[in-house]
């Protein structure tokens, strides 16, 4: 009888600690740049709150840290906040090309007030804080939205 209260119980514990990690969904990431002259962009994928303040790093294009100072307002949350990106960092992307990149998104801060910005800088050019700015929603994650600088335009779908 006790074996079955000890069971009960852990089966309890248990379902209510996985019930308080998050949820998070998979989203593809197709992103059109423009077509301009010079070296590849380093872009990075922010999560911003509704504060207007950086609360995650989504995805970095660009994979040399030498340049990341170029992104200079991600670059300040970053050295303040050191992370390990490795795993959500890859090439830069040149004029005139497509990337498709996966990131996860944390479920509780879709249609919560949150942002998705996309910074980019391109070596000896013009640096933009806000190339591409779009709510979290549903239904901006559904729409092509385009950018305002290197960054023609971004398109997501989520991954089942």
């Amino acid at each position: 009888m006790k074996l079955k209260f000890l069971i009960l119980g852990l089966m309890l514990t248990i379902a209510s600690l996985q019930s308080t990690y998050a949820q998070n969904s998979k989203y593809k990431c197709m992103l059109q740049m423009s077509n301009y002259m010079g070296e590849g962009a380093y872009i990075v994928v922010s999560l911003i709150n509704p504060q207007g303040q950086y609360e995650k790093t989504l995805y970095v294009m660009g994979d040399n840290k030498r340049w990341y100072n170029t992104l200079k307002e991600w670059h300040k949350f970053y050295k303040n906040k050191p992370t390990d990106i490795s795993a959500i960092t890859g090439a830069s992307v040149t004029g005139g090309d497509r990337s498709v990149t996966t990131m996860e998104i944390e479920d509780a801060k879709v249609n919560a007030g949150y942002k998705l910005r996309f910074e980019s800088a391109v070596e000896d050019q013009k640096y933009y804080l806000d190339d591409l700015e779009m709510p979290l929603t549903t239904e901006a994650m559904a729409e092509k939205t385009d950018g305002k600088g290197y960054i023609r335009y971004v398109k997501f779908s989520k991954v089942q």
